[in-house]
């Protein structure tokens, strides 16, 4: 592991290295702790599998196969999986071990691009983001029930589900929109834009609603291999994000602390573990953990 522009980063991490834990995957993405099973779940995108780490393992199953081609994972408060399927063009929800059913799949009765990445709020609601990366891209397998994508919403948008379904586009002026994360109080959101190399923050209203939307990071001049991509918070509201040079990590007030990189360049994270100090890495081919000094949010517990 190798840390740069360190402002206080090396005091969050307890790993001097990284350690791999499985590999032989073609592009990761996705990890999502399970706490009653006591494992992760991570996306093996342009294979279309979810797999299933176990601590101690050397190796991950197959837990879902096909997979609509997932990528975002993450639980919602009854435990079930939500998941962001490129080829599936859908968001998906299933209790664990249980079959998947569709969410959302259309707006304004056009389908949705290839959703990329989801959180949930403590209300039910869902925001998630639609870029196109799944109709073009290095991750686009064609669904066998649309064996021909055609991109039919001319806008690639930001969206809220409330719980009683209804279907709300939040933002649509991103060119990328992909990773996104709730702070602790549930008062922000950052969403990652992969293509413009940004991070915007935006408040987030009684009723859900997004506004005030600011630039919070900016990457656009840093030369370095990546952009803006996955990304969550820890309980002190620390913003944790792949980008350029590997995963930085961000103040609520928009100060970076530092970055470190691997020897595979991740595209996601996800806090697990007994005490959700385990930071665990999608890293191309493969999957990896760092011990950090800080405490993730569990997935649903809002």
């Amino acid at each position: 592991m190798q840390i740069e522009h360190d402002r206080g980063l090396s005091n969050l991490l307890r790993s001097a290295e990284e350690q791999r834990l499985c590999t032989g995957f073609v592009f990761t993405e996705g990890p999502i702790w399970i706490p009653d099973d006591t494992c992760l779940l991570f996306s093996d995108i342009p294979n279309g599998r979810i797999h299933r780490w176990r601590p101690g393992s050397d190796a991950a199953e197959v837990y879902r196969e096909p997979s609509g081609n997932s990528n975002g994972l993450t639980l919602d408060q009854a435990g079930r999986l939500l998941a962001c399927e490129h080829s599936g063009r859908r968001v998906s929800r299933s209790a664990y071990n249980g079959p998947a059913e569709t969410v959302v799949d259309r707006f304004e009765g056009k389908k949705l691009n290839s959703p990329n990445d989801i959180v949930v709020h403590s209300s039910g609601r869902l925001y998630f983001t639609d870029p196109n990366y799944g109709l073009s891209g290095r991750v686009a397998v064609p669904h066998p029930d649309d064996p021909d994508p055609v991109q039919e919403l001319p806008f690639l948008g930001v969206y809220r589900v409330d719980p009683d379904g209804t279907l709300h586009l939040e933002v649509d002026d991103f060119v990328g929109p992909n990773g996104l994360a709730l702070s602790p109080d549930e008062s922000v959101l950052y969403i990652g834009d992969s293509r413009a190399k940004i991070i915007m923050r935006y408040q987030v209203a009684a009723d859900g609603a997004l506004h005030d939307g600011v630039l919070f990071a900016d990457q656009r001049e840093d030369t370095r291999f990546g952009a803006p991509d996955g990304m969550k918070v820890d309980e002190e509201g620390r913003l944790w994000t792949t980008g350029a040079g590997g995963v930085s990590v961000y103040t609520p007030e928009g100060d970076k602390l530092g970055d470190f990189e691997m020897a595979e360049h991740a595209a996601n994270i996800g806090f697990g573990g007994a005490d959700f100090t385990t930071l665990y890495l999608t890293a191309q081919t493969s999957l990896y953990s760092v011990e950090t000094a800080v405490r993730g949010i569990a997935p649903g517990s809002r």
